[in-house]
């Protein structure tokens, strides 16, 4: 993560409130001002980017410097659906094998020098969240952006995120 210059999380309490489809549209944005960037989706169980952006079948390959990430215009992405045989393949993982694979995510991608990691998660403030947060610890995550939708249950849910965001901020674990 030494080559990655600034770290985003995109989060949710709810599912399908546009969390992926605002990752992957800021990831666009932001290499339309010519910035260096990478789309992480760590929403392990439910991934979405490969079907979003039309990358389904990819696969991603190993080199020497590590996993290389699957390419769609200049922007970098990984995500477990690439590591999938089939699109339709449920992944039921416990915690553990979840988060060793946000963490090899983070310490075996090759992204080369980027200026944007955008990172997709999962609904909700679970082991993703928080393996996410422990694991950039060191190198600082530069903020967060929260999507909802203004249905009052998702509004409810938007609270916890933000809840969980200041008490990971408390903890040190954001760039600030």
């Amino acid at each position: 993560m030494a080559t990655v210059n600034h770290k985003i999380l995109i989060l949710s309490g709810k599912g399908r409130v546009g969390k992926s489809t605002f990752a992957a549209q800021l990831s666009f944005a932001l290499a339309d001002m010519d910035y260096q960037v990478g789309l992480l989706d760590i929403d392990i169980c439910g991934p979405s980017i490969p079907k979003m952006l039309g990358l389904e079948g990819q696969t991603i390959h190993q080199s020497n410097l590590g996993w290389s990430p699957v390419y769609v215009d200049s922007i970098g992405v990984m995500s477990v659906g690439f590591l999938l045989h089939h699109p339709d393949a449920d992944i039921t993982w416990r915690g553990p094998r979840k988060n060793g694979l946000i963490k090899q995510f983070l310490k075996e991608v090759y992204w080369g020098e980027l200026d944007f990691l955008v990172v997709d998660t999962p609904p909700g403030t679970s082991d993703e969240h928080i393996s996410i947060v422990q694991f950039l610890k060191e190198t600082g995550i530069d903020g967060a952006i929260i999507v909802t939708s203004p249905q009052q249950v998702s509004l409810i849910d938007v609270r916890k995120e933000v809840s969980f965001c200041k008490k990971s901020w408390d903890s040190g674990s954001w760039g600030g």
